[in-house]
């Protein structure tokens, strides 16, 4: 686990009610069989822990979790914590077989006690136990000193979920209890409305009620985008063109498959093969549907012989990728198979680094700021699997460090050990939502492999051949999975550039309709995406459709304003401007969109 917030106190009491939460479980199932501890870190919202049962929880087992919690929350047990070695924690837990690989690998130092990777500071091998009320387990804290510091009233279980072991599905599949835990019951009350708009606001609900799109049995994880949310998507893309070609970036598209050989020189076939899709015409012939662009922008790249006055050449695309997901971790837009992403490859030399850095995340800024997106950083370190020398990736991870100290300032950004890709260090761009979560949208990275891999070079001031850097890079990131949470951002309420209806014209009745049609018309031929209400019914019928599918503006029309030319704009937020002329009414809207 990164350091969120380990000496604050919030973290200490999820912690710790993680240690009560798997003691709680104990002793509710022991009775019935084995009962077998994972791991149970403290997470942004809560805290969760793992465990291999003898059955899965009921509604009763949780309700009885939850006071059996609470009860040792109030009998002031205390939390003590005993270094132990190796010898000690294999006698210990010797009839917990997830705690014996935990041990394994922090031997190794290749892991933490909740079986994550280990962190830098973490890297001398070191095994400690906390104790309390006669429960202990592998941990090396912190903790609260006593329970008493807990609000037994602040903290609820609200989930259970299924979880592979450490994350990997070739490991055994666990029960995953969620729960949260917070210093008054009035922060729980908060957290839990929180939950509940998160429920009404989920994209997949908002997509089929805004008929924007649609996933099918026969193409899973695929989205099909229905005419609504291509205008979305295309909006996207047409903005991103705009200011990508301001900024000097060059755009290309590739084929959608290329031969493994292609692959193997990358590396993907060695590190990423498992989540690509391939297709085997025989034993000699075998492709790879890409799922990421960076080899065939190299391959663009080596099409001529480039000069030094060629860099930073800034190659762009927006095509489509597939990667093979497990089906279990598909989450409609969040998590898909296909997918359009805003790539970038950005070949220069080492000394234009620092510049083109700067420019990279000031372009971040003006996409972020269009969507009104709270922004922080995190770097993403090498992982145990990585092509290139160690003081290559020092080197790297050295510059990334001195962009971000530059733009975010010392500290105020998170350090990732493990999570670069394999062929280099990366600046991870997280968002926070109007509903308080992170996602990580941008990726920045910087790559020293896979120029060298393709022998690409450009010739420099003095004739010599270079390799050039290249910086990875994408804002949106997945545009479908941008779409899905910008959707539960504005709760469906979508920007009036963007909106795939920006004004519906509504008629009292349906004699108006031919002056409904001529507004229609006039706001068509200024681009703007406008469309006639006739829904079956009364104007508010037809009013009260046009504010469920988010429409920005509502004109309405009625016999006072067909007979003086005019019309009522309704606004987004149920205000009224009536006897409006329409070039009024024409430049209001226009000003919004």
């Amino acid at each position: 686990m990164n350091s969120f917030n380990k000496d604050k106190k919030l973290f200490k009491i999820r912690h710790s009610c993680a240690h009560i939460l798997a003691q709680a479980v104990r002793e509710r199932f022991e009775a019935e069989g084995p009962v077998h501890l994972g791991g149970g870190p403290p997470i942004e919202d809560g805290f969760y822990y793992d465990f291999r049962l003898p059955r899965s929880p009921s509604d009763e087992d949780i309700e009885w979790l939850e006071a059996r919690m609470k009860e040792i929350i109030g009998s002031a047990c205390r939390f003590e914590k005993e270094e132990i070695d190796e010898a000690r924690a294999r006698e210990l837990f010797s009839d917990q077989p997830f705690k014996i690989e935990l041990i394994d690998l922090i031997a190794a130092g290749k892991s933490d006690d909740n079986g994550e990777a280990a962190e830098e500071e973490d890297a001398a091998p070191a095994l400690s136990i906390y104790r309390h009320d006669g429960f202990y387990d592998l941990c090396k804290g912190p903790h609260v000193e006593e329970s008493s510091q807990i609000n037994p009233e602040a903290i609820k279980i609200v989930s259970v979920a299924g979880a592979y072991w450490r994350g990997s599905e070739r490991n055994p599949m666990l029960v995953r209890i969620y729960a949260t835990a917070w210093e008054s019951r009035a922060d729980l009350e908060e957290y839990l409305e929180i939950v509940e708009k998160r429920k009404s606001r989920d994209h997949r609900v908002l997509g089929k009620r805004l008929e924007l799109f649609h996933f099918d049995q026969s193409a899973p994880g695929m989205p099909y985008w229905l005419p609504n949310g291509l205008i979305v998507l295309n909006e996207l893309i047409d903005y991103w063109r705009r200011v990508h070609r301001k900024n000097g970036y060059k755009e290309f598209s590739a084929p959608l498959i290329n031969d493994k050989k292609l692959w193997e020189i990358s590396g993907h076939w060695e590190h990423y093969r498992d989540n690509m899709f391939v297709i085997e015409e025989d034993e000699d012939t075998v492709f790879g549907v890409k799922p990421m662009n960076c080899p065939n922008a190299m391959v663009i790249f080596n099409l001529k012989v480039r000069s030094y006055r060629d860099l930073p050449l800034r190659l762009s695309d927006c095509d489509v990728l597939h990667r093979n997901e497990r089906s279990g971790t598909l989450s409609g837009l969040l998590r898909v198979q296909k997918f359009q992403q805003d790539d970038a490859h950005i070949f220069l030399a080492e000394e234009q680094l620092e510049d083109e850095f700067d420019r990279v995340l000031d372009l971040c800024h003006e996409f972020y700021r269009l969507f009104d997106l709270e922004y922080s950083f995190r770097l993403s370190k090498r992982p145990d699997e990585f092509v290139g020398s160690i003081n290559q990736w020092d080197r790297a991870e050295a510059i990334l460090e001195g962009v971000l100290e530059k733009r975010a300032g010392k500290g105020n950004f998170q350090i990732a050990p493990g999570e670069g890709a394999f062929y280099g260090p990366k600046i991870d761009i997280l968002m926070r939502d109007s509903l308080g979560r992170k996602w990580q949208m941008g990726t920045i990275q910087l790559d020293f492999q896979l120029p060298s891999r393709f022998g690409c070079h450009y010739v420099d001031r003095d004739g010599s051949r270079k390799v050039p850097c290249v910086i990875h890079r994408v804002i949106y990131g997945s545009l479908d999975r941008f779409i899905g949470i910008l959707l539960e951002h504005t709760g469906g309420a979508l920007p009036a550039w963007l909106s795939p209806v920006q004004v519906i014209v509504a008629p009292v009745s349906d004699r108006h309709l031919d002056y409904a049609r001529l507004i229609c018309d006039k706001l068509c031929d200024r681009d703007i995406r406008a469309e006639v209400s006739e829904v079956e019914g009364t104007l508010s019928k037809r009013v009260r459709e046009a504010v469920l599918m988010k429409v920005p503006f509502i004109v309405i029309v009625g016999d006072k304003e067909a007979a003086s030319s005019c019309l009522t704009l309704r606004l987004r937020d149920g205000s009224e401007q009536r006897d409006l002329a329409l070039d009024q009414a024409l430049e209001l809207i226009l000003g919004e969109i």
